[in-house]
């Protein structure tokens, strides 16, 4: 990790917050816990016990790994629907498999981004290769829900293949960070992520020691979550760790740090950086669905329970049956 850098940041454009813009305070920090997801893949849920009011407009995010898996261990997900929201599946160490009912989908690897529109429904699943089950191999991503607002919910399905080579690249005034901006835009600079709510995404690499002062749309929010190492988040410099998920308050700017010294696992500090516009409206969220209200979630499972959302390809000797 990670899969998409430079020989030298100095070469790219660079970034810095205004002088008199104002620097968002830490509200909180919150440790991710640990589960399981799909047919057993390690995640930390990196939002839990934050409260949605800051999250709007996201919804969840999961670290999927980072595992090195040995032969025939790599796991994915089985076959199951989405409806009213936009999976985003970053990839940094190894490969995954799209597909869905409608016949989309694709393979990302090694720094690139699946952004799917799921809108008004399809069946989906989430694989490593063949080639990677048998050999096994380094398994590192993030999948971060992004939700719709009500006028673009039912939206036809679509899907956005960002490879690692298309992403932004930008740097720190002294070249000691890396700055992959995937979607949304950063002093200028527009990441290839299109999206129906105004958001940016960007992954972060700060080289032992050195800070980011990044501008930041006042009305946007403003998170950061600590893929790998350590470091402090804020003028008042909060430390944070692998994990761990910084919220900020309002303002014109965020910064962040990484210790100088850094663990033997993690030489660098690895951190996702997202704010988005917030949607404001009621959220009802179950399982694969999030939807407006208690009625369009029970709506999205009847439409699931009864074929509306599209069935299994034939080709996998599957039927909608088997889920």
């Amino acid at each position: 990790m990670p899969a998409v850098t430079v020989e030298n940041p100095l070469t790219l454009p660079r970034v810095t917050a205004p002088a008199d813009a104002v620097a968002r305070p830490v509200l909180t920090v919150t440790t991710a816990p640990s589960g399981f997801e799909g047919e057993g893949f390690p995640v930390r849920r990196a939002f839990a016990g934050i409260n949605y009011r800051h999250l709007d407009p996201f919804i969840m995010m999961d670290q999927m790994g980072e595992v090195d898996y040995g032969p025939l261990e790599p796991k994915g997900t089985p076959w199951h629907p989405h409806r009213g929201f936009e999976t985003v599946t970053y990839i940094i160490d190894g490969t995954f498999v799209h597909q869905d009912s409608n016949g989309g989908g694709g393979t990302i690897t090694n720094g690139d981004t699946q952004w799917m529109t799921a809108g008004s429904g399809l069946l989906h699943i989430e694989t490593p290769p063949e080639s990677l089950v048998m050999s096994g191999g380094l398994f590192h991503g993030l999948q971060l829900w992004v939700n719709l607002p009500a006028k673009d919910k039912m939206k036809d399905p679509r899907y956005q293949d960002i490879r690692g080579g298309q992403v932004q690249l930008l740097t720190s005034p002294d070249g000691g960070a890396l700055l992959r901006v995937i979607a949304g835009e950063l002093d200028g600079h527009q990441g290839p992520g299109a999206t129906h709510t105004p958001i940016t995404m960007i992954h972060a690499t700060l080289a032992p020691g050195a800070e980011i002062t990044l501008p930041w749309r006042e009305d946007f929010n403003a998170l950061a979550y600590v893929l790998a190492g350590r470091g402090s988040v804020g003028t008042d410099r909060r430390p944070v760790h692998l994990g761990q998920t910084a919220v900020f308050g309002t303002g014109g700017s965020l910064t962040v740090r990484a210790d100088e010294k850094q663990d033997s696992n993690a030489p660098d500090l690895e951190v996702v950086l997202l704010g988005g516009q917030p949607i404001r409206e009621p959220m009802a969220h179950y399982g694969p669905f999030v939807m407006n209200s208690r009625e369009e979630l029970q709506q999205a499972f009847e439409d699931f329970q009864k074929g509306r959302l599209g069935t299994i390809p034939a080709v996998h000797g599957m039927s909608e049956g088997g889920l």
